[in-house]
C-alpha cells in the first residue's frame, strides 16, 4: 500500500479500524510513512501546536506497582518524596507557564488517587489558578470518583489525563495493582463528567509492535483527542532498568502510525524527547502536533519552553491559544 495515498484517503474521511490490515505500518518505508503522517497533521490540525506544562504536585510513595515508575513504593529509586505542594509554588509555576504562552497547565500527583485534605487543597489551588492565570487547567490525579471529577470541573479544570499505558494484552506485564479495564472505565467517566480526556502511554517497555498498534486503535475507539506519547527512559531501581533505549527511527514510526490511526487527535510528545534529533523536531515532521514542555517532567528535564518556541517558530508552527 502506498502510504501517501492512504494519507490522502484519511484526509478525505477514511478511518482505519481493527478490521483493517495494520501490518502495513510495520513494513512500509519510514520516510513515506512520516511524510504521509505530516500531511494528515497539516490537513486536519493545521500548523497549530498545543503546549502543556506540568508540575509534580505530590511525589513518591505510590502504592501501585507500575514497573516503569520511579515513584512506586515497590521500587528502590531514591526519587523525591513530598506531600502536596504549597499552593504558592503551584501558582508561581502556572503563572510562569502562562507568561511563556503555554496553553495548558496540569498538576500531576503520585498515588492511586488524590483524596481527603490533599484533594481539597488541589481544588482550592485550581480555583486560585482560574482567577489569576489565563491558561487551560488540567489534572492527573489517578482513579478519582465521579464526585471528585465534578468538583475539578467546577474549580476550572477542563481536561483530565489518565494513560492506558500500553495494550490490553501487555498491561498485566506492566502493572498488577490495577487493571486495564479500570483505566478504560476511568476515561469514560472523565468524558461523562464533561472533561476532555487525555490518554496515551509509554513505548519501549518490552512491548511488541502489535501492542503499539493495539494501543493506538484503542485510543481511537475511545475517541481520545489528546494522546501523550512517552518513550521509556529506564530508571535504576525499577524492573525495566536494563531495557535498551529506543532508537529514533522506531520512535518516529510509532508517532507516525498514531497519527494515521488518530488523525484528528493531538499527538503529544512527552518524556523521552531527548532521544530524538533536534529535541523532537523530527517527530513534529512525522505527525506530532503537541508537546509537554518545560522542566517539570517527572523523570528528566526536557526542552525548555523558549527553545521549544524557537524551534516551532522556525518550522512555521503556531502555538495554539484555544
Amino acid at each position: 500500500m502506498d502510504m501517501r495515498t492512504l494519507a490522502r484517503d484519511i484526509i478525505a474521511g477514511r478511518r482505519l479500524t481493527r478490521q483493517d490490515d495494520l501490518s502495513v505500518f510495520l513494513t512500509c518505508e519510514l520516510e513515506a510513512l512520516c511524510q504521509g503522517a505530516d500531511e494528515i497533521r497539516e490537513a486536519l490540525s493545521g500548523n497549530r501546536v498545543d503546549l502543556c506544562a506540568i508540575i509534580n504536585g505530590r511525589s513518591g510513595r505510590c502504592p501501585e506497582d507500575c514497573s516503569y515508575c520511579a515513584q512506586s513504593a515497590w521500587h528502590n529509586t531514591q526519587c523525591a518524596v513530598y506531600d502536596f505542594l504549597p499552593e504558592e509554588d503551584i501558582a508561581a509555576a502556572c503563572a510562569r507557564s502562562a507568561r511563556e504562552g503555554i496553553n495548558r497547565f496540569s498538576i500531576v500527583t503520585a498515588g492511586r488517587a488524590l483524596s481527603g485534605a490533599e484533594f481539597d487543597r488541589a481544588i482550592h489551588a485550581y480555583e486560585t489558578l482560574r482567577r489569576t492565570c489565563r491558561i487551560h487547567l488540567c489534572a492527573s490525579m489517578g482513579f478519582l470518583s465521579d464526585e471528585q471529577l465534578h468538583r475539578l470541573r467546577a474549580a476550572g479544570v477542563t481536561s483530565y489525563h489518565h494513560n492506558i499505558e500500553t495494550s490490553r494484552r501487555y498491561f498485566p506485564q506492566i502493572c498488577t495493582t490495577h487493571t486495564y479495564d479500570m483505566k478504560v472505565d476511568m476515561l469514560r467517566r472523565v468524558k461523562a463528567a464533561g472533561l476532555r480526556a487525555c490518554s496515551g502511554g509509554i513505548i519501549g517497555m518490552g512491548e511488541t509492535w502489535e501492542d503499539r498498534l493495539d494501543m493506538a486503535v484503542s485510543l481511537a475507539e475511545l475517541d481520545i483527542r489528546s494522546i501523550p506519547l512517552n518513550v521509556l527512559l529506564p530508571v535504576a531501581g525499577t524492573p525495566l532498568a536494563q531495557l535498551p533505549r529506543l532508537r529514533e527511527p522506531e520512535i518516529l514510526r510509532t508517532v507516525a502510525l498514531f497519527r494515521y490511526l488518530n488523525p484528528e487527535a493531538d499527538i503529544r510528545l512527552a518524556a523521552g524527547r531527548a532521544l530524538l534529533s533536534g529535541n523532537g523536531e523530527s517527530a513534529f515532521r512525522a505527525g506530532a502536533s503537541a508537546a509537554i514542555t518545560g522542566d517539570m517532567l517527572t523523570t528528566a528535564a526536557c526542552a525548555t519552553v523558549r527553545s521549544d518556541r524557537a524551534m516551532l517558530r522556525a518550522m512555521g508552527r503556531v502555538l495554539t491559544t484555544e
